[in-house]
């Protein structure tokens, strides 16, 4: 994996963290390709029950796209006649994406800084969002004459509501934490100091906890956007079923009744 994504695993937990600072975490080729790898190793790995997504630094989260490179790759695509250069967004953000939203395990976002473009994607894919006070979000597609991609399009006007995100997307413009956390675009916004402690905190509390009842409200949530509710509720009713033959459910009635803390197994 590449140096520009690190990945730690510990007690349950796998720390992703996007680690090119000096570049306020844009994406290069290496890194969306690292990033979308550590999120489908997490998914897989048994040992892993939560993912913390933050990154390195303290101006940025992710700016989306690394637009150096992406010059230098379109140049080239004018040259040969090819237009291989827009690919990453089948080959890397989306990819990403469903690694994000599809893992049955939830996914916290530490966000510390900017995040637009794609890093506005990855931010609103993930389960819960914990962000700096000084953190920052913006579209930023169309001001670089492109549309929406890293699932933007799906996620901002469910989380906002589409005229919002119509506004958004079309007048791209800088949403503070405190305006974003209004809009119910974040979760909880802390001190920027407090950040790397609080998302790690959260994002423990949820890889101790029972996590397939955790995957089940995943799959429920992302189930019930798309149908209908006599469809959600025979939905519920599958995950339910699941979820009540699960050794966490029976931890957890037994520490009820016995009056103590369950310690959850993750299965």
């Amino acid at each position: 994996m590449a140096d520009t994504v690190l990945y730690d695993v510990s007690d349950g937990l796998a720390t992703i963290t996007i680690n090119r600072p000096e570049a306020m975490n844009a994406m290069n080729i290496a890194t969306k390709a690292a990033l979308r790898d550590a999120l489908v190793t997490a998914g897989a790995d048994s040992a892993v029950r939560g993912v913390l997504l933050t990154a390195a630094g303290d101006r940025a989260f992710c700016v989306g796209q690394d637009l150096k490179e992406h010059t230098t790759l379109l140049s080239a695509d004018l040259e040969n006649g090819s237009g291989a250069t827009m690919s990453t967004v089948r080959e890397h953000y989306n990819p990403i994406l469903r690694a994000i939203t599809e893992m049955p395990k939830p996914v916290v976002a530490g966000v510390n800084g900017v995040a637009a473009g794609a890093g506005l994607g990855f931010a609103l894919a993930a389960d819960y969002r914990i962000v700096a006070d000084t953190a920052s979000f913006n579209t930023s597609f169309a001001g670089v004459a492109l549309t929406a991609d890293s699932g933007v399009s799906w996620t901002l006007p469910r989380l906002i509501g589409h005229g919002r995100a119509a506004d958004l997307l079309l007048f791209p413009r800088s949403i503070p934490a405190a305006e974003a956390y209004g809009w119910g675009l974040v979760n909880r916004v802390v001190p920027a100091a407090e950040l790397p402690a609080e998302a790690a905190a959260v994002a423990r509390a949820l890889a101790s906890g029972p996590t397939l009842a955790y995957a089940s409200l995943k799959e429920s949530l992302a189930y019930g956007a798309e149908h209908s509710l006599a469809e959600t509720l025979e939905k519920e009713d599958e995950l339910q079923s699941r979820a009540g033959a699960s050794a966490d459910h029976s931890i957890a009635v037994n520490a009820f009744l016995a009056k103590e803390k369950p310690r959850y197994v993750g299965r």
